[in-house]
C-alpha cells in the first residue's frame, strides 16, 4: 500500500488500542469484494494532444480491512479502510481509490453462530493518480518508471449492513454491504458508491 493507506491503517490501530481497555469484545477482519460507480462520460485531454480520453467507470476488485469494539452487548464503534487491489486506467493515467471511515455500530441481537451489525459514520475517499513510462536500451533492457502526479480527496458519509457467521467460537465469515456517499465525486457518474465484500475475521473476548 502507499503512504496514504499506511497512515490510515496506523490511525485506525491507534484508535482501537485506546478503546480496548473499555471494550466488552473486539473484532478484526480482512475482506475481498468490489465497488462500482458509473462513468461521468467526461472528455479529458490529459496531455494536450488534441486526443481526449473518456473517463471510465469505477469497478474492479477491492481489498478491505477493519475492526470494531463493543462497549455494551449492542453498541460500539468501528473503522474500516478499503482500496482497489490494483491500479486502473483513468484518462491516460493510472489511479487507485481508497475509502476510509469511522463508525458507530448497533448490533440488534445475536445467537452463538450469528451476529448482525449496522454501521453509520463519516470518513473520506482518496484518489491517487500516477503515470508510467517504459524505457528500453541495449544495456539494461526495458524498465518501467511509475511516478505519482496528483491526488484528490473527498468527504464521505458511510453506512453498512453486515453479519458475522461464526465457524468456531472466534473465527467468522463476514458478508457486508457498504454504501459510500462521497461529496462532489465529479470523477465518476454518481456520488453514491456501493461496495460488496466477504471477509474473514476473529473475535476477542466473545462469550
Amino acid at each position: 500500500m502507499k503512504i496514504h493507506q499506511q497512515a490510515i491503517c496506523v490511525s485506525i490501530g491507534l484508535f482501537f488500542a485506546a478503546q480496548l481497555s473499555m471494550a466488552q469484545s473486539a473484532n478484526v477482519y480482512f475482506g475481498y469484494g468490489t465497488a462500482t460507480d458509473s462513468s461521468s462520460n467526461t472528455q479529458i485531454d490529459t496531455f494536450g494532444t488534441g486526443q481526449p480520453y473518456t473517463t471510465p467507470k469505477l469497478s474492479g476488485s477491492f481489498l478491505d480491512a477493519g475492526a470494531s469494539v463493543l462497549f455494551t452487548p449492542h453498541y460500539g464503534v468501528g473503522a474500516d479502510v478499503s482500496w482497489r487491489a490494483t491500479q486502473a486506467a483513468y484518462a491516460g493515467l493510472q489511479y487507485r481509490p481508497v475509502f476510509y471511515d469511522f463508525d458507530g455500530i448497533w448490533e440488534p441481537g445475536h445467537t452463538k453462530q450469528f451476529e448482525p451489525e449496522l454501521h453509520v459514520g463519516l470518513g473520506g475517499m482518496h484518489i491517487g493518480y500516477s503515470y508510467s513510462q517504459t524505457y528500453c536500451d541495449q544495456l539494461a533492457g526495458c524498465q518501467t518508471d511509475t511516478q505519482a502526479v496528483e491526488s484528490s480527496s473527498h468527504f464521505q458519509v458511510h453506512f453498512a449492513a453486515a453479519a458475522r457467521f461464526y465457524l468456531t467460537d472466534h473465527i467468522f465469515v463476514r458478508p457486508a454491504f457498504d454504501g459510500h456517499y462521497v461529496n462532489n465525486l465529479f470523477q465518476f457518474g454518481s456520488n453514491f458508491v456501493p461496495e460488496y465484500s466477504v471477509g474473514l475475521g476473529y473475535s476477542f473476548g466473545r462469550e
